[in-house]
């Protein structure tokens, strides 16, 4: 897609009023500062990021780092989780930009135009899992409800909200880069069943954002979150 024509379709996409299911749709965006393939999908990012009814992560890799630029927000946690979508979906390999949507669908970052199909799909799927979240003091109180059991993962996920980055080596050497929502903390919070109520209190000290995933077993789909700007 020419650049002049996918603009136009992601600002299109940015204004249009989409039925919404009955939680925000997770977009997680896999991506290095050592790519050179990444920027255009970072800035599609922080377009997304911007939206109610879309929870936009940028997970930072670090198989990138060897040719010349360690990424600073890089975490090899974020590289297993990749590797772990890879294998729940059988597949042989793993890239950069790669958004995952929902847990389930896997599409090159870069390319809105698919970004926005799926997303325009799965806005429209009813999600299994309600999840409310609240700030009380230095702690998050998570209640989650279900309308069916199952075998979920609860995660609770902090990230930092925008960050300019000047690159000095590596494939983007030269180019200052502002990344969005760039995910430093990811923990799973509980395990859960789905048959009672879930409630719980995690600590979570500071004002920047909280996410709240609960997603199947084995990185499977994601079945309902929540989030606090």
């Amino acid at each position: 897609m020419r650049p002049l024509i996918a603009a136009i379709a992601l600002g299109s996409f940015l204004q249009t009023n989409t039925a919404m299911a009955e939680g925000p749709v997770v977009v997680e965006l896999f991506t290095s500062q050592g790519c050179s393939s990444c920027p255009p999908a970072d800035a599609f990012l922080h377009g997304l990021a911007g939206r109610d009814d879309v929870i936009a992560l940028a997970l930072h890799v670090d198989y990138w780092d060897y040719i010349g630029w360690a990424d600073i927000f890089a975490n090899p946690a974020y590289t297993a989780r990749q590797h772990a979508y890879a294998r729940a979906a059988n597949a042989t390999t793993v890239y950069t930009p790669q958004m995952v949507i929902n847990g389930q669908d896997h599409v090159i970052g870069s390319r809105p135009v698919q970004v926005m199909e799926q997303l325009q799909y799965h806005q429209q799927q009813e999600l299994p899992v309600d999840v409310t979240i609240t700030r009380r003091a230095g702690d998050v109180q998570i209640q989650a409800a279900a309308k069916r059991s199952g075998d979920y993962v609860v995660q609770l996920v902090r990230y930092t909200p925008e960050q300019t980055v000047a690159i000095k080596r590596g494939e983007n050497a030269g180019k200052k880069i502002s990344y969005s929502h760039i995910v430093y903390d990811w923990q799973v919070v509980g395990q859960w069943d789905g048959v009672r109520a879930f409630e719980l209190d995690v600590e979570a000290p500071g004002d920047e954002p909280v996410v709240v995933i609960v997603q199947e077993a084995r990185n499977g789909p994601i079945v309902g979150a929540a989030q606090l700007r």
